[in-house]
């Protein structure tokens, strides 16, 4: 299984120095990090081959909760937040890969409309919560105002503190409802968003992750850290705390949340009948119209065996 959300640069078997401290975000520090604290010993990434069979493990069990919520009823909602370039999308994406779409949907709003700007701001997070039988995944979510928002300027201070007055309240109304929630927090240190940030500048088939806001918040770090701080002191709360993921290295990150994830939802193994796939009727009365009347695409694929593109591998 390939790992295509790996950076090129982050294949070794270690990453520099320093990925071990903790910065005002919650992120690992670099060698005399944001933070003044020292440098911490290197850290060995896990190998991709004992990483990619630990991963499949933990997809199949992915499975077993996703049939545990079809039979059940329960209603799951997943948040993912943290810095951007923090590996949420590619974990995400590690989270759904054999989970049906039909029961394990990815919630990632765009900017509000004006006639959203006007509503209740928990209104249109509301629509994309779980009917029965669901998963939602909040690639960001409500917790946008008492970040971006927060920071940028794009709320105003009586509606930042309004949220976090009523956040609290709408989760335990979830919860109450019997809604399953569980919320992750990707931390990451400057250093490495740093050099994230450039291999997206760099890559042409991830330039597009970059966006103007990206720019306009990349002198705002500590400002993010203090809202993040401010955020977790008011949200993170008995019925639904907050779980720090340390996302330095990308694959311990999706490791280390899906196992998390997997010991806090109460599933059981869903027993699943014995499928016998049925031998195919005879179709002696049916045959097949020759391939000429109808178009083709292009074999390029053989084209590239001319080329000498073989693999060698079934």
């Amino acid at each position: 299984m390939a790992d295509e959300n790996d950076d090129p640069c982050t294949t070794n078997d270690s990453v520099p120095t320093g990925t071990g401290g903790t910065d005002p975000a919650g992120g690992a520090s670099g060698s005399a990090g944001r933070d003044g604290r020292d440098a911490e010993p290197r850290r060995r990434k896990i190998s991709r081959r004992r990483y990619e069979a630990e991963l499949l493990r933990l997809q199949t069990e992915l499975v077993h909760v996703q049939e545990w919520v079809r039979a059940t009823g329960q209603r799951v909602v997943i948040i993912f937040e943290g810095r951007d370039a923090a590996g949420k999308g590619s974990t995400i994406k590690r989270v759904t890969e054999f989970l049906n779409p039909r029961v394990a949907r990815i919630a990632a709003l765009p900017v509000p409309t004006e006639r959203q700007r006007t509503q209740w701001y928990f209104q249109r997070y509301v629509e994309h919560l779980p009917a029965a039988g669901e998963i939602v995944l909040f690639d960001r979510s409500w917790y946008n105002r008492a970040g971006v928002e927060r920071v940028m300027g794009y709320c105003t201070v009586d509606e930042y503190r309004r949220f976090l007055h009523q956040c609290p309240m709408f989760e335990r109304m979830l919860i109450e409802d019997g809604i399953l929630l569980v919320k992750y927090w990707f931390s990451v240190s400057d250093e490495e968003q740093e050099r994230r940030f450039r291999s997206r500048v760099e890559d042409p088939l991830r330039r597009w992750k970059f966006s103007q806001n990206d720019l306009r918040t990349r002198e705002r770090w500590a400002e993010f850290s203090r809202a993040k701080d401010e955020m977790f002191v008011h949200t993170d709360i008995p019925e639904a705390p907050w779980y720090v993921v340390e996302a330095e290295i990308k694959r311990h990150a999706r490791i280390n949340m899906i196992a998390h994830l997997l010991s806090v939802l109460p599933y059981r193994t869903v027993e699943q009948p014995v499928l016998e796939l049925p031998p195919r009727p005879a179709a002696d009365d049916y045959r097949r119209p020759p391939r000429e009347l109808f178009r083709q695409v292009p074999d390029v694929a053989a084209e590239l065996l001319k080329d000498g593109g073989s693999s060698g591998r079934s």
